[in-house]
């Protein structure tokens, strides 16, 4: 064992400010990756989860639900800065709307839930040290939504890149911050626990935790799962979906066949050779949503009891550590997932719910649907299908993978896509004003920048 590098990294950490929880959650994960922990959950080893309850079927009274509701908070991960689509700010800082960017949205969706229902639902999102100020400057504007007594947000913790040859923390003088990662969004725990945030929930009387994606528009403060989840007992739920082609990708839960324990796994915990298991929609028909529910005195417990060290499972990545300089050495990530706390505590559930609670945001096709009419925006300030079926967008990456280049792009908004089943667009096109596209168009790469006029019609 590296007891040197283990060393040096705590240091790193104590002179970077890092909480004492987040070095010891560290120093557990440090262990387990010296050790050989792959995190790797191969399919010899769990089941399928194939009939979870389902919201729809289940009778809920109004008044326990509106009860659970006002001992809700609200927890909005906002620690991405969008860097995949090109932006250096917080991904919730993106115009979605009229305008308007997610986190305007999110406001708007908890003040129209707080009229709806009388709760006082607190807004706490969880940033990093490099979405905080832009996103608390942002919610300025929206000084209601402010409870008082309680905080707005707390800090996402932060660890050393861990260098594959020696297991040493990576050194990087280029570009130090490179030198540091998050520990994946399973921090969520030791941040709420390390920052206070924790006990000041609980102390001002707060029982529950809805918690999401800040670019998931989808996830709205819901009465009905309050109260589905207050009345389960159940210290922990995850929401699920039902699975489709386009979902492939996405987290999805199992049973363990050790000992039945209801389990997540990711696309990083997948053996190479079984990833065919991980993608077929029909084996693992329900996905991962990554909105979660606790009870927050559980959690507390759980937390104190363990000494914030949850056990969650580790998710080993290995990158290098300038990630545009494949040259650069070579690092350990050590990260672990938000979902996973499913697997650490007994009677942990999960529901599958509708599909218009998972609405993401991970690549400008989506954002070019949500920008168009294919989406309405409902009275709770939630966007909904306003459509059957969403179409199927495919932007050639070469020309609108980050959000400026999308932008130049589509200079007077999204084309018309309500009565599009798919839009693929190869090489360099700039939409006009009220383009409107029917059923499966594509536009063919005409190997010089094109125009698609005003108001002009692609029909498939």
């Amino acid at each position: 064992m590296s007891a040197d590098g283990l060393a040096q990294a705590q240091q790193k950490m104590r002179d970077g400010g890092v909480s004492p929880a987040a070095i010891d959650v560290f120093s557990h994960y440090y262990a387990a990756l010296e050790a050989g922990a792959t995190g790797l959950i191969p399919e010899e080893t769990i089941e399928p989860l194939l009939e979870p309850d389902r919201l729809e079927d289940i009778e809920i009274d109004d008044h326990a639900a509106a009860q659970a509701l006002s001992k809700t908070v609200i927890i909005k991960l906002n620690g991405g800065l969008g860097t995949s689509m090109g932006m250096d700010r917080a991904k919730s800082l993106l115009p979605v709307r009229e305008g308007k960017t997610f986190l305007d949205l999110i406001a708007g969706q908890v003040r129209k839930a707080r009229e709806a229902t009388g709760a006082p639902l607190p807004l706490v999102l969880m940033n990093s040290f490099r979405t905080r100020e832009d996103s608390l400057e942002a919610l300025a504007a929206h000084a209601d939504i402010a409870v008082d007594g309680l905080p707005l947000d707390f800090l996402q913790n932060r660890e050393p890149k861990i260098r594959v040859d020696d297991m040493t923390p990576v050194s990087w003088p280029a570009d130090p911050t490179l030198e540091w990662c998050p520990p994946g969004h399973g921090d969520i725990y030791t941040a709420l626990l390390s920052s206070g945030v924790l006990e000041r929930l609980l102390d001002a009387g707060y029982r529950y935790a809805s918690a999401s994606n800040s670019d998931n528009l989808g996830a709205v403060p819901s009465a009905r799962i309050a109260g589905w989840f207050a009345a389960s007992g159940a210290p922990y739920a995850a929401e699920l979906c039902r699975r489709t082609a386009a979902d492939r990708k996405g987290g999805h839960l199992a049973i363990r066949k050790a000992d039945g324990q209801l389990i997540l796994r990711d696309t990083a915990q997948t053996p190479p050779d079984q990833m065919d298991y991980f993608t077929d929609e029909h084996r693992h028909p329900y996905f991962h949503t990554n909105n979660l529910w606790w009870d927050l005195e559980q959690l507390h417990a759980a937390l104190t009891e363990r000494g914030a060290v949850l056990g969650l499972p580790l998710i080993r990545n290995e990158k290098t550590v300038d990630p545009t300089d494949a040259s650069s050495p070579k690092v350990f990530q050590i990260e672990t997932a938000m979902g996973a706390a499913i697997e650490v505590f007994e009677g942990a559930t999960s529901i599958v719910v509708g599909r218009d609670r998972f609405l993401p945001v991970k690549t400008t096709n989506d954002l070019l649907l949500l920008r168009s009419d294919a989406y309405r925006l409902d009275e709770d300030g939630a966007l909904r299908l306003a459509v059957d079926q969403a179409p199927l967008v495919d932007l050639d990456p070469r020309f609108y993978k980050t959000v400026g280049d999308f932008d130049a792009r589509f200079p007077q908004g999204a084309p018309s896509l309500r009565a599009a089943a798919s839009l693929t667009v190869r090489g360099d096109w700039t939409f006009g004003a009220d383009a409107v596209v029917t059923g499966d168009a594509t536009l063919e790469d005409a190997g010089a920048p094109g125009t698609v006029g005003d108001a002009v019609t692609l029909e498939g």
